[in-house]
């Protein structure tokens, strides 16, 4: 005995002694799935185990009603998003939450927990973020379970969608919570940092900005003034071409084409041949010449 003893005894020194093992990937019953999707500069992601039916009863079975699920299997199902949102009708900060859920016959209750890096089971309320109730549909056959993003929709006036669904989809039953992101609050911040961040020589980077300001109509006084930046650094086609745009906007006609006349003289005069045709069919218009060339 004491030689068994000492043995063991030994054996856990080593063990302690030795380096740490390398991991082992083995297959899961219930493998890991990931899924991101951005909508208009915010990134959204989740990360889960997959469990199957497997012939099983899986609402009011498997799965109890009126008690927490982690929404998975494993470890702790996880929701992260890179700026601040609104899920299912109540903001959110940026950051990874463990999602869990609480299946009810007639509704469910979504939930984002502060515990992010824990077993799934390891749930504990007080650590709740928020919670959202759901009406769950009936739906066709999911053998896996599966959480992604669908349902996009642009935000009015606008071709970029601003809010989609996270959709949990298992068994015969899909349940869907709205999320929406603040997509032109969060491409300016985006266009004031990379502005801010930008070498003395850039010029394209404050007139990217710009030009997003124009396009989408928005943060127009900031706009103009990064339009500015990237002329004092260069003059050429591409930021006059936008500055006579801008100046019509603005109803400045007669400086509008004095400017696109000049950004047709820079593009000629660059070495790199651009094509000033655009813009040459700005000042025929601008000017009453395109409407008599067709008549």
């Amino acid at each position: 005995m004491r030689r068994l003893a000492f043995a063991a005894a030994a054996l856990t020194l080593v063990t302690l002694a030795s380096p740490a093992a390398a991991q082992l990937k083995l297959p899961r019953i219930s493998p890991d799935a990931s899924v991101k999707q951005t909508i208009g500069v915010t990134d959204l992601a989740v990360t889960y185990s997959r469990p199957g039916v497997k012939g099983r009863v899986i609402w009011g079975g498997l799965e109890a009603y009126d008690k927490p699920w982690r929404t998975g299997a494993n470890n702790a199902t996880t929701f992260t998003t890179s700026h601040d949102i609104t899920f299912g009708g109540q903001p959110l900060g940026a950051g990874t939450y463990g999602l869990a859920t609480i299946p009810g016959k007639d509704t469910w209750v979504v939930i984002l927990n502060s515990q992010s890096d824990v077993w799934g089971t390891q749930y504990d309320e007080s650590k709740d973020v928020l919670r959202v109730t759901v009406k769950p549909e009936v739906a066709p056959h999911q053998e896996w379970l599966f959480i992604g993003f669908d349902d996009m929709f642009p935000a009015s006036g606008s071709t970029i969608s601003d809010q989609a669904n996270l959709v949990i989809r298992w068994d015969k039953l899909r349940l869907a919570v709205p999320i929406k992101v603040d997509v032109t609050g969060n491409a300016l911040a985006n266009c004031r940092e990379a502005v801010t961040a930008a070498k003395p020589d850039d010029w394209r980077t404050a007139f990217n900005a710009a030009r997003y300001s124009f396009s989408n109509d928005v943060g127009l006084d900031e706009g103009k003034g990064w339009l500015e930046k990237s002329l004092a650094v260069q003059k050429n086609y591409t930021n006059l071409t936008l500055l006579a745009r801008w100046q019509m906007k603005d109803g400045m006609k007669k400086e509008a084409i004095a400017t696109a006349k000049q950004a047709i003289a820079a593009g000629k005069a660059s070495k790199d041949k651009v094509d000033t045709s655009e813009t040459e069919k700005l000042v025929d218009e601008w000017s009453g010449k395109g409407a008599s060339k067709k008549s």
